[in-house]
């Protein structure tokens, strides 16, 4: 369900979605970062090669967040060439005083806040907040086998039980690993 606002359609975007959107919202999947560090992202942390970039966490731990081929593709194409200043930034030079660091130097735009990306999430798929890319990569990942310890890494949670109401792992995915660990069905 989600994976449909991040393909691109014969036009280069998915549903009339920009660039910028499907970027985020696929780094904010594949990485199960939290929106702030995303958005806090400058190029100059980003390790395109290596697919991770490094991130303030809750409580401004340094921690690194990794990435997949969709992200991979996209972000140079989001950058187009640029080497410093932020990610994401708006559709427009920014119109109030800001900090320098959250100012585009070439272009004059300004990061895009949380606030922006949400209405933009909200709008394109009918009142999910970008959050729910973090909860649905998490349950992803627990369904598909992740451990206690990549879980909390991948996420960055310092407490598993934090990390609990995420991770929910659907009854389908329950079952189907049950079966998988059942010695009767294997002899089958």
């Amino acid at each position: 369900m989600i994976s449909q606002y991040f393909h691109a359609g014969a036009a280069g975007s998915a549903a009339g979605i920009a660039l910028r959107e499907r970027t985020l919202w696929r780094l904010l999947y594949e990485s199960a970062a939290r929106s702030s560090e995303v958005l806090g992202l400058d190029v100059d942390e980003l390790d395109l090669r290596n697919r991770r970039a490094r991130v303030r966490r809750k409580g401004d731990a340094v921690d690194v967040i990794v990435w997949r081929t969709g992200t991979a593709r996209l972000l140079p194409r989001l950058l187009d060439g640029h080497r410093s200043g932020p990610v994401f930034t708006t559709d427009r030079r920014a119109r109030v005083e800001l900090p320098p660091a959250d100012i585009d130097a070439g272009s004059g735009k300004a990061r895009l806040s949380y606030r922006r990306a949400a209405e933009l999430f909200e709008t394109a798929t009918g009142g999910w907040t970008p959050h729910r890319l973090r909860h649905s990569a998490l349950t992803h990942a627990a369904e598909d086998g992740a451990n206690t310890s990549t879980l909390p890494a991948y996420s960055g949670h310092t407490s598993v039980v934090s990390l609990a109401r995420y991770a929910r792992v659907s009854g389908e995915a329950l079952a189907g690993w049950q079966a998988g660990r059942d010695p009767a069905a294997r002899r089958r």
